[in-house]
């Protein structure tokens, strides 16, 4: 088979599964409909993270054991039917259980099996094929823009939900039956920073998590990702308060973001490849706590607001592609599902830790905050090694005794 089969549906699947951040396009119209508050209405979208970040440890779990094609076709049917049933949601709950519950768990399930087939198939090119897949995630809410509004306005909030739940549907199942794992003997191999993935360092999800260095990646990607989100969900706020731009060129970051974030997905991918995780790992969270600093003076014009952003929103894309790859350099690609699972709990968290923080400081010290945090991540990265099964081993052994 055609290893870029497997890249093209992980891509179409991406995108689709990406459109969830367009849900702010949801918001207003919902109102209007409902006269629903916007607070209440928006409690939809943190739902949905929620869930979706949950549902990756179960949903990797059980590709590992059943293959990605049949866990992503699932996911796929799940995801459109929540979205067909929240077309027909006339309270909250409804719209809370149909499009975050039930939403939230087909996306969650269909996130991990595009990940886990495409680093088996490319072993020695993790870093660049993670980011590729990925970048499909971080561009599906600006190429759904467009089609959502264009939905809203010709056929109404609700019937947008079941068009769209329909065109989920039939792309992600499709893209699903692109999905395959390589033979055995393929995707044995080692990455170019020596990490070998053979069935001597392949960790269940159990072992692994006997590892400090489990522990030490799991708090480097929730302060990474803390950082990005904090920035990309204030983009707006942020150049209207501390810049004092209008409401349109505050809206312009919003693009550049998401176009510096799905290439800094590529882009930092590949570049890992060639330098080594850790050391990209390093010069990432490097920038990002330099931009941080300098944002944290409020001394920015529209340019320097731009670059500054748009420097983060390419870091905050590096975590997301480079994170997958880690995880299956230190820990092998036979349970990459579930433990990626397990590791992408730090996304899901940081998805309301970001945000949380800015509500409670004003950004110049949030983003001091996020700075610091981002030299602890420097820190733990210069201590993180590679694991070795004896390590679990030796764990066990000074439990007994």
């Amino acid at each position: 088979m055609n290893r870029w089969l497997v890249v093209l549906g992980a891509v179409l699947i991406q995108i689709n599964l990406g459109a969830v951040y367009a849900w702010s396009l949801f918001n207003q119209p919902l109102i209007d409909k409902f006269g629903w508050n916007r607070e209440d209405v928006v409690v939809t979208f943190s739902i949905t993270i929620a869930t979706f970040a949950l549902a990756t440890i179960f949903a990797g779990r059980l590709q590992d054991r059943i293959g990605p094609r049949w866990v992503a076709t699932i996911g796929g049917l799940l995801l459109g039917i929540g979205l067909i049933l929240a077309s027909q949601a006339s309270t909250l709950l409804q719209l809370y259980f149909f499009y975050g519950v039930i939403g939230g768990i087909g996306i969650g399930m269909t996130y991990v099996c595009p990940l886990s087939a495409c680093v088996k198939w490319f072993p020695n090119r993790r870093g660049f094929i993670s980011g590729v897949a990925v970048a499909g995630f971080g561009l599906g809410g600006l190429i759904y823009k467009p089609v959502i509004s264009s939905l809203i306005e010709m056929t109404g909030v609700s019937s947008s939900f079941l068009y769209l739940g329909i065109i989920y549907l039939v792309l992600v199942v499709a893209g699903a039956q692109l999905l395959k794992n390589p033979p055995k003997e393929d995707s044995i191999s080692s990455n170019l920073e020596n990490v070998s993935s053979d069935a001597n360092n392949d960790f269940t999800p159990k072992q692994m998590l006997g590892t400090y260095q489990f522990y030490l990646l799991w708090f480097m990607f929730l302060f990474g990702s803390v950082s990005g989100l904090m920035v990309i969900s204030f983009a707006v706020d942020i150049g209207i308060d501390l810049v004092q731009v209008t409401l349109e060129q505050a809206g312009n970051a919003v693009m550049v973001i998401a176009l510096f974030n799905a290439a800094g997905r590529i882009v930092l991918g590949n570049l890992s490849d060639r330098l080594g995780r850790k050391k990209t790992l390093i010069m990432i969270y490097s920038l990002t706590a330099i931009i941080m600093f300098y944002m944290s003076t409020g001394f920015m014009n529209y340019s320097t607001f731009l670059i500054a952003v748009s420097l983060i929103g390419f870091c905050f894309g590096g975590f997301l592609a480079l994170f997958p790859s880690v995880t299956a350099d230190y820990y092998g690609t036979r349970y990459i599902g579930s433990n990626y699972g397990f590791m992408y709990q730090a996304y899901g968290l940081s998805a309301f830790a970001g945000p949380l923080i800015v509500k409670v400081l004003p950004f110049t010290q949030a983003f001091v905050l996020a700075g610091l945090i981002c030299v602890l991540a420097i820190i733990m990265a210069k201590l993180v090694v590679v694991p070795q099964k004896a390590t679990v081993t030796n764990f066990k052994e000074k439990q007994a005794s």
